[in-house]
């Protein structure tokens, strides 16, 4: 199982955890100390790469597939809320880029092995896809009328958009895929924004949260599961049970399409 944004929060928790359930575990983090501390006690293999620069996703990806035949589980869970509209030396909005186009792009580079594998794509999105989330397919960078809440929001949206089109592409060649909310986790989550939503995590206000380990939880839970008993591929879920209520517009087939294909037209992968 290879879990990126592996360094803190729940996906250090869910690698512990998956750790101690048997599962071999690579992680992946953008921080070397971090993950390696995470990694260490684990035994676990570990890799970093910042999602900021879409050429250490590359070499992250070109690394993974020399080392592992075969992966089982992707989690694409690194993301965050940020400060902005920032543009990265690729040229795209760094909200966009760490939480949608750096996964999709992992995800591309490593899917013949994940179609050898009959691997499951779990991705971490969030219930903020429905509190702000509004895609404009001619602005997917959101360069236009940003709020770090309104960035965050369109792209954990787009993570479930994402989710949608593998399965459309994909599960008849045995690949599972799944978008998830982990819960309002006690992290450093927007510690670099200017979001009304940072002094939630960042004050006595945490308090109503829940731990990093509960959400590391949910993670695990979907990494674990078998897909079409555990969970249904190619849906979104805000708890365990059952697909939960999201931004409508992660219906729109039509939207679905071409959110994908201007997505793989930004990265220069084929459509």
């Amino acid at each position: 199982m290879v879990l990126t944004g592996a360094s803190d929060g729940i996906g250090a928790s869910a690698a512990r955890l998956l750790h101690a359930e048997g599962h071999r575990v690579v992680l992946v983090g953008r921080s070397p100390g971090k993950t390696e501390d995470v990694a260490g006690p684990l035994a676990a293999d570990w890799y970093t790469a910042d999602f900021a620069d879409l050429g250490q996703v590359r070499t992250l990806a070109r690394d993974l597939r020399a080392a592992y035949p075969r992966i089982d589980v992707l989690a694409n869970n690194a993301g965050g809320l940020f400060a902005g509209p920032e543009r990265t030396r690729d040229g795209f909005e760094k909200t966009f880029q760490i939480n949608h186009l750096a996964p999709f792009l992992l995800t591309h580079e490593l899917l013949d092995v994940l179609l050898g594998s009959r691997a499951s794509i779990v991705n971490t999105s969030s219930i903020g896809a429905r509190l702000f989330g509004r895609v404009d397919i001619d602005d997917l960078n959101t360069w236009r009328g940003f709020t770090p809440n309104r960035a965050y929001g369109n792209g954990k949206l787009a993570n479930i958009l994402f989710t949608r089109g593998l399965h459309d592409r994909y599960a008849g060649q045995g690949l599972s895929s799944v978008a998830f909310h982990p819960g309002n986790v006690a992290t450093n989550f927007a510690a670099e924004s200017t979001s009304y939503l940072r002094p939630v995590y960042h004050t006595w206000l945490r308090r109503f949260l829940i731990s990093s380990e509960r959400g590391g939880a949910n993670l695990a839970h979907f990494c674990t599961g078998t897909p079409g008993t555990d969970w249904q591929s190619g849906r979104y879920y805000d708890d365990r049970r059952r697909p939960g209520r999201t931004n409508p517009q992660a219906a729109d087939d039509d939207l679905v399409l071409r959110h994908w294909q201007a997505s793989a037209g930004m990265l220069g992968l084929p459509v």
